[in-house]
């Protein structure tokens, strides 16, 4: 059967393509964290059920359902653990523009992703390892990769931690130098990640042309309940429309990008696993603007309770 073989199919990335990625993708950390304040971090602390609620359904109910879907449909193990990097990752920083442009709290989905990015050098790493730990399929890659848990936080930290650093040290310093330098680099990191994406599609037609529709119908339903997720916890702790659509776009909208990184770092492109990953990347931005236009429309009318 053809998707005996996806276990076995590999993406090519060469050294320098990851090199490149993982450059690209802390210089996106530092754009945002170039709009970061310690009063962004003070503000939810203020607010201490925003943070739990946000911790709560990015870094502990996703997972969580996550693995519940792995188990219910039993997808090929380098999909399943594909599946479950995606769950453990922080919200991409795209949620931040998604947020904007359906009309939600802006500063609040900064401040959420600001949070997530800290949380994410420790939480991703445990709930990876944890729920692909429970499931023998892809426990048993686990085995034969022999992750180091060190290396994946080292990684995570350089990528994420030292960016968000580096940007809300500059924005403390000197304000409008820093409006300066994000202007000039998100063009540029926005670029340089389309090109590497198209590059690496470039170099794997056949892999992603076998087995993408392999790993759709999942893939979607897996994106629609985090949003549907993230959109729940909101409403049922009551918070305002606009808190509801920045946590539902905080928890659906996942650093796909990063999860690539992880892929080729430690997996060796290993194919269900990238190309899951890969899929998702794509499908949120869909599925994230499809929302956010939606909502835009329908501007911040009170929801019913």
């Amino acid at each position: 059967m053809i998707l005996q073989g996806i276990d076995d199919a590999r993406i090519v990335f060469n050294e320098d393509s990851q090199t490149f990625l993982n450059i690209t993708l802390a210089t996106f950390m530092l754009v945002v964290a170039l709009g970061i304040t310690v009063a962004d971090f003070k503000n939810l602390l203020i607010r201490p059920k925003i943070i739990l609620l946000g911790i709560v359904s990015q870094f502990i109910l996703l997972p969580a359902l996550t693995f519940f879907l792995v188990i219910l449909f039993e997808p090929h193990p380098s999909i399943a653990l594909g599946m479950i990097l995606v769950g453990a990752c922080p919200g991409g920083n795209v949620s931040n523009f998604l947020t904007h442009l359906a009309k939600g709290n802006s500063a609040l989905s900064v401040s959420l992703t600001a949070f997530a990015t800290f949380m994410a050098m420790f939480l991703t790493p445990l709930n990876f390892q944890f729920y692909s730990g429970l499931y023998e399929p892809t426990a048993e890659i686990l085995r034969q990769v022999e992750v180091d848990s060190w290396k994946l936080i080292k990684l995570i930290v350089i990528i994420l931690g030292i960016p968000l650093v580096i940007g809300m040290f500059i924005r403390s310093k000197n304000a409008k130098l820093a409006a300066r330098i994000s202007t000039v680099l998100k063009p540029i990191s926005v670029v340089a990640f389309i090109g590497i994406i198209v590059f690496g599609f470039s170099n794997n037609l056949e892999v992603f042309f076998t087995f993408f529709h392999k790993v759709m119908g999942i893939g979607i339903l897996h994106n629609i309940l985090a949003l549907l997720l993230g959109y729940t916890v909101a409403r049922i702790w009551r918070l305002q429309f606009r808190e509801q659509k920045t946590l539902t776009i905080e928890t659906g909208i996942q650093n796909a990008g990063l999860g690539l990184v992880l892929v080729f770092a430690f997996f060796e492109g290993l194919g269900g696993m990238a190309v899951m990953v890969a899929f998702w990347g794509i499908w949120h931005n869909i599925s994230g603007l499809v929302l956010a236009t939606f909502w835009a429309r329908r501007g911040n009318k009170p929801q019913n309770s």
